[in-house]
């Protein structure tokens, strides 16, 4: 009888260990606040984000909250639409802008684990036009005229997932030198018939900030990595990301160009340049940043800033990367690739806060700025949507708005990481 007894412990106690072990392969929806939470605390959430949209702060918001693979805050405020009094849905598409660059990240790594590209191959080996790379050393402003010298080295795939390889976004110096190439500054700027290998080879002929490996600078080098993809896989790279993450993960709401049966759930983009500032559409480039996901010639698609998404579809992105590689039963990245993702890359470019291949990297030496956990992983889009995924705690927290431009007087992202975090027991 007590041996009978003793086996039932230890199967009971196996169980329970292995249980443990497993990653939550699905969001659980439990009917009320998980004993992890402090449900009293946890609702200033609301009270907050209310009074924000109350106070015309804000026009709109979306959370998602999950601990251990449980939901623990997902709701909607505001209005998608304040013109047509539209309530905001927790399903509502947003424009994700650079919250792409992690997905894009992801896809380059599936090449690197089946062997197909090296981190440390030269970007010429699948874009000849990165060949001879050129460094900016002075410029013009009367005419857009420069000088250059040869890079010391060649930019390489990593060079372009650290953000190092000296390609910008445009400062006030090769802003110009882009537009007088013709390289688009953003899918919201390319209603034309220009593609991603077309922008990206322009990109190629335009000098660099710096050496590749020597500083951070952040801009277009998410996009090539978009090129080096459709190089390699020989497929459009939105297809790409579609069979390799989007339908495993069973984000079935993401996309460069919406579908017309979607359109309707996208919110509309707002602007606020001041915190006194009204609400006003966003019209910004003949109404571009408002309908690039559904309008114009649709042949751009921007790996560095150009997808759409529900915040449960990058939520079950976040998980993934959370779970060291696997959700929804489906692997997509192997568990050390993930933890190389998730490592400071960059050193000291970037001063306390570091970098992996995709994110920001919360290092001891910056731990004592922020509420998050050492090693927690945050990044966002220009439009206002931000994400953190925290080992530490087995947390994830996304918030989504959509205004451009959005000066409040505090910021935005770090109140809804401490309003959550300040409820986690």
């Amino acid at each position: 009888m007590k041996k009978s007894i003793l086996i039932i412990l230890i199967a009971v106690f196996c169980i329970n260990v292995f249980a443990g072990d497993k990653k939550p392969q699905k969001f659980i929806y439990p009917s009320k606040v998980p004993a992890t939470f402090d449900a009293s605390r946890l609702s200033r959430v609301d009270s907050v984000l209310e009074r924000l949209v109350a106070d015309g702060v804000i026009p709109h918001a979306v959370t998602f909250v999950a601990h251990k693979g449980k939901v623990v805050h997902h709701k909607a405020y505001g209005k998608q639409d304040i013109e047509k009094n539209i309530p905001c849905q927790t399903d509502n598409i947003f424009r994700m802008a650079s919250q792409t660059k992690a997905i894009t990240a992801t896809a380059i790594l599936t090449l690197f684990e089946e062997g197909k590209i090296m981190l440390d191959d030269p970007v010429k080996k699948y874009i000849p036009e990165f060949a001879n790379p050129q460094v900016l050393v002075d410029f013009n402003p009367s005419d857009s005229s420069y000088t250059t010298r040869p890079a010391k080295r060649d930019i390489t795939i990593r060079h372009l997932l650290t953000h190092t390889a000296g390609i910008s976004y445009g400062n006030d110096k090769t802003r110009k030198i882009y537009d007088k190439a013709g390289v688009p500054l953003s899918p919201m700027m390319s209603d034309g018939d220009i593609t991603l290998g077309e922008a990206v080879r322009r990109v190629a002929k335009c000098p660099l900030q710096h050496d590749p490996g020597e500083a951070f600078t952040y801009g277009m080098s998410t996009d090539v990595l978009g090129a080096v993809i459709e190089q390699v896989s020989e497929m459009p790279v939105g297809e790409y990301f579609r069979i390799k993450i989007f339908e495993p993960l069973g984000m079935k709401d993401t996309y460069f160009h919406l579908p017309e049966n979607k359109q309707q759930r996208i919110v509309t983009l707002y602007e606020k340049p001041t915190p006194n500032a009204t609400f006003k559409r966003n019209e910004k480039a003949n109404g571009m940043y408002q309908s690039f996901a559904y309008a114009g010639a649709k042949k751009f698609c921007s790996t560095g800033a150009g997808l759409t998404g529900t915040i449960e579809d990058y939520a079950k992105l976040c998980q993934m990367l959370l779970n060291e590689g696997e959700f929804n039963g489906k692997r997509i990245l192997g568990r050390k690739t993930v933890e190389m993702m998730r490592k400071n890359a960059v050193g000291d470019l970037r001063g306390e806060i570091g970098f992996g291949l995709a994110f920001d990297d919360y290092r001891a030496q910056f731990s004592h700025r922020s509420i998050l956990s050492e090693g927690s992983l945050r990044w966002g889009g220009w439009f206002g949507t931000d994400y953190v995924i925290d080992p530490n705690e087995e947390l994830i927290m996304l918030f989504y708005i959509n205004v451009e431009p959005f000066n409040p007087s505090f910021d935005m992202k770090v109140l809804f990481h401490n309003l959550v975090y300040q409820a986690l027991k």
